[in-house]
């Protein structure tokens, strides 16, 4: 018998800053059996770093044809493809063939060889953001997790902020490839 996901309830008071956006994001979020802690954080700080009203979650490891999150327009068409991980090039590749924007949040502990094996390839891509942050940031967030979260998220000047309680952690949103805010 299959496990089933672990559903997770989040609040997020965002201040992005950078892009003039501030809102109080509230929803859930579920982590597939297979997906650890860290893909999960880094799922969340995607969904804060590229936030828009109509930004959704989609079935992301569930659903190989679809990205983790995804931004649609009122035609239907994908305008905004966002990944989480260490996907193969060709598929950031493809998604951006069809798609506005595409972005991945480059995470896991083989991020040095992918990077060294793939950033080259993706480096002449327009509409390709690849952004990454330090893996003992999302190590640290992710060991705070709890079934309810609760942050308050402030991007300034590529720094991110995040309170958890009484607890601030903060990271540089590091760009290998393209600029978040354009689009």
């Amino acid at each position: 018998m299959a496990l089933p996901s672990t559903v997770y309830r989040f609040t997020v008071q965002l201040s992005d800053v950078d892009r003039g956006i501030y809102e109080s994001l509230q929803g859930t979020v579920a982590r597939h059996p297979s997906e650890t802690e860290e893909r999960l954080v880094a799922r969340l700080l995607a969904y804060a770093l590229f936030f828009e009203p109509e930004l959704v979650f989609t079935k992301g490891v569930g659903a190989g044809d679809e990205p983790d999150l995804w931004l649609k327009g009122p035609d239907g068409r994908v305008s905004l493809w966002v990944e989480v991980g260490l996907p193969e090039p060709d598929r950031l590749l493809k998604a951006s063939r069809h798609t506005e924007r595409v972005a991945l949040i480059a995470c896991g502990k083989a991020l040095p060889v992918w990077e060294q094996q793939h950033l080259q390839k993706l480096k002449g891509v327009p509409n390709l953001s690849v952004l990454r942050f330090d893996q003992i940031f999302i190590n640290r967030l992710a060991s705070t997790l709890n079934r309810s979260i609760n942050w308050s998220v402030t991007i300034n000047d590529g720094n991110l902020y995040i309170n958890i309680g009484d607890e601030t952690l903060e990271t540089v949103i590091q760009e290998s490839i393209g600029n978040r805010t354009t689009g």
